[in-house]
């Protein structure tokens, strides 16, 4: 105990905290859909680290990419310079899943980060400043990010942020008529995540597109979130009838390794490369061992059956969480939020299920709404077993309130 108490204590002193009240779960381990705490008490993650581990926690085939890159290099060269392997095969694998004309990849660190570099591509491939994303988005908090998020709140503190940013509303016909010939680019998620899960109007969202391209305007379509398999198509906007200029994608992209990228056609892409050269510069993107992790990861996905299981385990999921406090569930495959009366309820719902045995969590800008995305590899069983313990915890918690 006085071991575990010290670590707690050092976590707190010396780890830079986001919140005042981190659950501050000690992880010891992880394997497919379950983390062990230093007790050995084993949890659900019924949240994929915030959809990262699409195909589980430390998948064997991630691990053995890993071990084989370990034993070749580690970093030898910053991004672009030097012709790597494990860089050229994952560029390659992405290519061949994106719809034409995207067919070049620039790698970097994070979702973050390809949000940062696709504004950049956008302004410079237009020579236009305008910017113009949506309320409720969330794309990251690095200071561009934070220029295209939706939400004031998160703002404060932080300004000036980028100039010539503007907001519309998500699935409003009338707000395309703000997006001119002095627009640069327009970003937007394929599904808002943040916002709960929210589905595009497919109708909206070709206009969208339409509106763009009659403008000249770039169309960013946001799939951090909800790439490689998550909604049941390798890409959300698949389910759309769209295809975007440039694509941003992260999370659930390395198997649970640090890794993002922005993808275009190679005719965009190469703006970066001149007038200025070095237009877009990474030490650390492309790692080989963050790329080998992610094309071992890739692999996984795209193996026959894998995505396209992911509709039924859904249904599964929506046909067991019916509960009179459970108002409704959006979202699409396994970005799933199961919409309650208020806050307080999902918090004490969350801390239930914490207690039972099942990690989830709560959207930034949907705090009413329980967090429903686990690893795509769950099974049957185990999808059961979670729901279970989320119908048990909204009890637990409505008998709370009580006492």
């Amino acid at each position: 105990m006085g071991s575990s108490l010290s670590l707690r204590s050092l976590f707190l002193q010396h780890v830079a905290q986001t919140t005042q009240f981190p659950p501050m779960l000690e992880i010891d381990r992880a394997k497919g859909v379950f983390i062990t705490d230093t007790s050995g008490k084993q949890y659900i993650d019924f949240i994929s680290g915030i959809s990262v581990c699409n195909i589980g926690h430390r998948h064997p085939k991630v691990v053995e990419a890993i071990k084989n890159q370990v034993d070749k290099y580690l970093h030898v060269m910053v991004y672009g310079e030097f012709v790597q392997g494990p860089q050229v095969k994952l560029a390659k694998m992405l290519a061949d899943i994106l719809p034409n004309p995207i067919d070049t990849i620039y790698f970097v660190n994070s979702g973050a980060e390809a949000t940062e570099g696709a504004l950049k591509l956008a302004k410079r491939a237009t020579g236009r400043s305008e910017i113009l994303a949506f309320h409720n988005a969330y794309h990251g908090s690095t200071h561009g990010a934070l220029s295209v998020m939706g939400s004031d709140f998160f703002k404060k503190g932080y300004g000036p942020l980028l100039p010539d940013v503007g907001f519309l509303q998500y699935n409003d016909f009338s707000d395309l008529s703000k997006i001119t010939t002095k627009t640069a680019c327009v970003i937007a998620e394929s599904i808002q995540g943040e916002a709960g899960a929210k589905l595009p109007n497919r109708d909206w969202l070709i206009a969208l597109k339409r509106r763009c391209t009659e403008t000249g305007t770039l169309l960013i379509l946001d799939e951090i979130q909800t790439g490689f398999g998550r909604t049941g198509a390798c890409f959300a906007f698949r389910h759309f009838g769209v295809v975007p200029d440039i694509v941003l994608m992260a999370k659930g992209m390395g198997g649970g390794i640090p890794i993002g990228a922005f993808a275009a056609s190679n005719d965009l892409m190469r703006q970066l490369s001149f007038n200025p050269l070095l237009g877009h510069i990474t030490t650390f993107g492309g790692n080989a061992l963050a790329c080998a992790a992610a094309a071992a990861s890739l692999e996984v996905i795209l193996e026959p059956g894998f995505i396209q299981a992911i509709p039924e385990k859904e249904s599964l999921i929506r046909s067991l969480l019916v509960h009179p406090e459970i108002i409704s569930i959006h979202g699409k495959g396994l970005l799933l939020a199961a919409e309650m009366r208020d806050n307080a309820l999902v918090l004490r719902t969350m801390e239930c299920c914490y207690n039972n045995g099942l990690i989830t969590d709560w959207f930034l800008f949907a705090d009413n709404c329980l967090r429903i995305a686990p690893p795509l590899t769950i099974s049957e069983d185990e999808i059961k077993k979670a729901c279970s313990i989320i119908l048990m915890s909204i009890e637990q918690a409505l008998k709370s309130f009580k006492d």
